[in-house]
This record gives structure tokens, C-alpha cells and sequence, in this order.
């Protein structure tokens, strides 16, 4: 099995945030990868990684790095392939990795989620997968179908909540 996701993290800190998008690419049956690189502190393997993940098959990068947060916008200098950061909240409550990661200077496009987003950074990176293959495609359908239902039941449950004066 070759993985078309690559899970990059700056630290294995990260992992516990990182763990929501690989519950989800599990979840769409998407082989991936996770990888801890640094930019600051191991700039010649993410060079390596980047330059080569298209090569070795990844279709989509997901980055995800607090504090300076260089990370996902290194990758997408070396890289064609798309590139989904995830600014995580170590400092400044993550705005200082948010701002990082989202301003990328024009031509290095990075896209972000929200701080400690990694399961819509999954799930980002799964609607790219679903444009050249249909198996992900329709999994990725009946995920979105079961949202819904969710919806529906919470109001359902709602109905069920008193109050003097809920009319509902």
C-alpha cells in the first residue's frame, strides 16, 4: 500500500491534534504517511521530503506547525503538490502559527484550516483525492450524508428539551 496523504508535523508534540486527520483517513480508507520534520531544526530532510513526495506518489501534503510555522510553507516552495497547513496552538493561542501558515507570499500558495483543524485539513485533502478516484469519492458521499442525519437527530433531541417558555 503506498500512501497518497503525507502527515508532516514540526514536533511530535503535534501528534494528539494529528491524530484527527489520521482518524479520518482511516476512516476514507486513504493510505497516508506521518512524518515529524522540522524546518528550522531539520531543513535538509524536509528539503528531501518535499522535493520527492510527488515522486514517491503523495498526492496531497498535510503540514502542521505552531509557533513560527514554517513548516507548510517551506514544503510548498519545493513542492507542485498541494499543500494543506494546519497552524497549531503552542504560543499566542496559535494566531502566531495562523498567521505564518496563511500568509503566503503570492505564487507559494498554502491552504489553512483553522488552529488544530487536522480533521478538516483531512478532510480538504480527501475532496482533492475524490476529483481522480471514485472509491474515495463515493466514501467520501456517505460521509457527508451521515452530517445530515446527525443534524436531524440533534433536533429531534431538542424537541425533547422543557423550558417554560420554549414553544418548540
Amino acid at each position: 500500500m503506498k500512501p497518497l496523504v503525507s502527515i508532516i508535523m514540526g514536533s511530535t508534540s503535534d501528534l494528539p491534534v494529528l491524530n484527527k486527520a489520521a482518524q479520518f483517513l482511516d476512516k476514507m480508507e486513504i493510505p497516508f504517511e506521518m512524518n515529524a520534520l522540522s524546518a528550522h531544526r531539520t531543513p535538509a530532510q524536509v528539503e528531501e521530503f518535499a522535493r520527492n513526495a510527488e515522486g514517491r506518489g503523495i498526492k496531497v501534503i498535510i503540514a502542521a506547525a505552531g509557533m513560527a510555522a514554517a513548516l507548510p510553507g517551506v514544503i510548498a516552495a519545493m513542492t507542485n503538490l498541494p499543500v494543506i497547513g494546519i497552524p497549531i496552538s503552542s504560543t499566542l493561542q496559535g494566531q502566531d502559527a495562523l498567521f505564518s501558515i496563511v500568509q503566503m507570499p503570492p505564487g507559494i500558495a498554502v491552504a489553512t484550516v483553522g488552529i488544530d483543524g487536522a480533521m478538516n485539513a483531512a478532510v480538504l485533502a480527501t475532496q482533492m483525492l475524490t476529483l481522480t478516484d471514485s472509491g474515495i469519492a463515493s466514501r467520501f458521499a456517505a460521509y457527508r450524508d451521515t452530517l445530515s442525519e446527525k443534524i436531524v437527530k440533534a433536533n429531534e433531541a431538542l424537541a425533547e428539551v422543557k423550558y417554560t417558555y420554549k414553544t418548540n
